[in-house]
């Protein structure tokens, strides 16, 4: 498949995805536009780890934190400025500003991938036990109640840009979600595509290579894994808008678990594998929950094994695999020859 051949399906499926996302709140019913919308938010944290860890090599099992620090910091500044705009910087700051601090200690620390995992992994259970801590009156930021584990609830939903008077319908609440998420995909092609995502690659393969071409592989991870954390606040501001609520489980151990298997079941070194990945495990998840027979943990654990046992690469690179091949066979595969027809043949002849 040539390169061309590629850009134009990829376009003609970006397409296909914009038509599908204005075409769905016209199609279902407002429970299941909103369920979408989760989904979308979740896709949207799946992105920040595919980014970091499949094309980063950096495996953060803490990504719930910069999450969680994206939610609580939008709850915090819609209910003090009144107003979602500054709410969407500051659910994108604040985390970009943690994963700075964390990834500078870290990385120029010269910390090994196993003990970077542990820390991310430790810095989510102190997250959670403090915002679990914070259900005095006592614990506030401004006008807003942190409510411990009560959580926050009644948080402003985004609204139109800079006009608090003008709230978003869970219809145009799906169309940013859903345009955040084909944004940020876009976003994240992009910047791979360019200089500083062949030298992340680069970092990934080789850190030894890429020091010695004159790259600071400690600097391409820490602005790689800030851009992380990014997305993963901005993830946090859109959960937030789905429920108008935000609670400590947003750091949960249990959600850090389910975005490495979101990752693992679309694909690592993907984009979109993540994307469906996240889908597809939340729409089962949701599923189970409607009933009490089956657990919902165990069916992800047995999804895990399978993916990791059976199919390492994942739903995405797997069918990637498949497609090239059959295209290759369609390409080698002799054509028929034309029998001759009955005016070329000699004349006298049976």
């Amino acid at each position: 498949m040539t390169k061309n051949t590629a850009l134009l399906a990829q376009l003609a499926a970006l397409v296909v995805v914009i038509v599908l996302i204005a075409l769905v709140p016209g199609y279902f019913e407002i429970f299941t536009v909103m369920q979408l919308t989760l989904f979308a938010s979740m896709a949207v944290l799946a992105l920040s780890l595919a980014f970091i860890w499949g094309f980063g090599g950096i495996l953060s099992f803490g990504q719930t934190a910069f999450f969680g620090l994206g939610a609580y910091a939008y709850a915090v500044a819609a209910i003090n400025f009144q107003d979602s705009t500054p709410a969407i910087a500051c659910a994108i700051l604040v985390p970009a500003l943690f994963a700075v601090a964390l990834g500078y200690f870290t990385f120029y620390g010269r910390i090994s991938d196993v003990y970077f995992g542990v820390i991310t992994l430790t810095v989510t259970l102190i997250l959670f036990n403090v915002a679990n801590s914070t259900s005095g009156q006592e614990y506030h930021i401004g006008d807003a109640q942190l409510g411990g584990f009560n959580g926050m609830p009644a948080v402003p939903t985004f609204n139109a840009p800079f006009d608090p008077s003008t709230p978003l319908y869970p219809e145009q609440g799906w169309y940013v979600t859903a345009g955040a998420l084909v944004a940020v995909y876009i976003l994240l092609r992009v910047l791979l595509a360019g200089r500083f995502g062949r030298i992340v690659v680069a970092v990934k393969e080789n850190e030894t290579r890429a020091s010695l071409l004159g790259y600071d592989p400690r600097l391409i991870k820490l602005v790689a894994f800030t851009i992380g954390g990014a997305i993963a606040g901005l993830a946090g501001a859109l959960y937030v808008n789905w429920g108008a609520f935000i609670s400590p489980n947003a750091f949960s151990l249990s959600l850090s678990a389910e975005i490495i298997i979101w990752v693992t079941v679309g694909g690592l070194g993907t984009l979109i594998g993540p994307v469906i990945g996240a889908v597809l495990i939340e729409y089962i998840v949701s599923s189970i929950g409607s009933q009490q027979v089956v657990n919902a943990n165990l069916v992800l654990g047995a999804v895990l094994l399978f993916f990791v046992l059976l199919l390492r690469r994942g739903l995405v690179p797997s069918l990637q695999l498949v497609v090239v091949e059959l295209w290759h066979r369609a390409r080698r595969a002799p054509r028929p020859k034309a029998e001759p027809s009955a005016a070329a043949t000699p004349a006298g002849s049976k």
